[in-house]
């Protein structure tokens, strides 16, 4: 045998069979009004027409003979025994592939804000619309928006429009074309090393940066930490921005630090009223208390300051018949029927002649106000 004839085996040896789907580069060899020709050399000669020409027609009206492309297989072959290629497609399976990449190496680059809305903000990845939802903002862009409301948090959000922002990709889903981003990134390592410092328990004393429905943000040494409603104060709380108000100094006890979060507490810091609570108030004792919130599963009933019992629908039959004898700010005599000052927990019913004499019902779970933040980040 040949030393050519061998080159040739070892050359068609090597060649890999294509099939569709498969991404092939070939040099242009011809160019009609509505299609392009390219030799992919031993696995034969490839053609863009027809519908993938049309949709790629101004790039590919641009294209010289000579030229490189890369390309999907459609088809490999056609009825006139062409391999059918797609421009397109390749473009978008190298940006995807090239997502990935970035993503798994999570990689920060930069991109321009285009649109918001109030779940977020809308840029552009190497020609696709991503999102960075609200809650993967870093804390110095999160829109600390009293009372969380939505309106406001647009006109804060879109603010940010023309503005470039460094990120990285959180999430991808090719199939439904999803790019999700997150901002966050950037500040973990510097969190990282900031935090060192600092353990569960630890007293700090900073400045309050926002408030929002769910709580308040406060500000120590570069660190920034959230104030959750319910770690406020003792007593029940609906609306932080009556306790606190942006720039205000306070101290706070550092409750939790975790996956780059540092959650505060400023009820750590002050007397727990419900530690002698058991020596005020026995079970059955009868107490005056004000009504302060009627909800679906009962009313909320303040006994004392930062001492409040659930006086529970059950002991009603109805909303309806709860509202027509309880009215928010009335004071009445209600009985104990459970103290609980591990959970903070009272729970009581109307007091009367009968219901004094009656034995206590066994008492419902008191259930606790649920404050959860939407965008809390993650």
């Amino acid at each position: 045998m040949s030393l050519v004839a061998v080159e040739n085996r070892q050359t068609i040896e090597m060649v890999k069979p294509l099939k569709a789907g498969d991404i092939v580069e070939g040099t242009v060899i011809g160019i009609g009004r509505s299609a392009v020709y390219l030799d992919l050399g031993p696995q034969g000669t490839g053609i863009i027409y027809g519908r993938e020409f049309l949709q790629e027609k101004d790039t590919l009206r641009q294209v010289q003979i000579g030229a490189r492309l890369v390309t999907k297989i459609v088809d490999l072959e056609n009825d006139e025994g062409y391999i059918e290629l797609s421009l397109g497609q390749a473009g978008k399976e190298l940006v995807w592939k090239k997502l990935n990449d970035l993503k798994a190496t999570e990689t920060l680059f930069k991109v321009a804000v285009v649109g918001a809305n109030k779940g977020g903000l809308l840029a552009t990845v190497e020609g696709m619309q991503a999102f960075l939802p609200v809650s993967q903002l870093s804390q110095e862009h999160y829109p600390k928006v009293e009372g969380g409301d939505p309106n406001q948090i647009l006109k804060e959000l879109q603010k940010f429009m023309g503005q470039e922002l460094e990120v990285e990709i959180l999430d991808l889903d090719p199939k439904e074309g999803k790019i999700i981003l997150s901002e966050k990134s950037k500040e973990k390592s510097k969190l990282k090393e900031l935090l060192k410092s600092y353990t569960a328990g630890d007293v700090v004393e900073g400045e309050i940066t926002g408030i929002v429905e769910f709580g308040a943000f406060m500000k120590f040494n570069e660190v920034e930490g959230l104030i959750h409603i319910s770690e406020i104060d003792w007593q029940i709380i609906d609306d932080p921005a009556k306790f606190l108000g942006v720039g205000e100094k306070v101290k706070a006890k550092i409750i939790d630090i975790s996956n780059g979060r540092v959650s505060l507490s400023l009820k750590a810091l002050k007397e727990d009223p419900w530690k002698e609570i058991e020596k005020k108030y026995k079970k059955l004792d009868v107490v005056e208390g004000k009504v302060t919130k009627l909800n679906p599963f009962g009313a909320f009933v303040e006994v004392e300051p930062k001492i409040q019992g659930l006086c529970h629908i059950s002991e009603f039959g109805t909303k309806t018949k709860m509202e027509e004898v309880l009215k928010i700010g009335e004071r009445h005599a209600f009985q104990v029927l459970e103290l609980n000052p591990t959970e903070h927990r009272m729970s009581l019913r109307l007091a009367t002649d009968a219901s004094a004499a009656e034995p206590a019902a066994e008492p419902q779970p008191t259930p606790q106000p649920e404050h959860t933040p939407e965008s809390q980040a993650n």
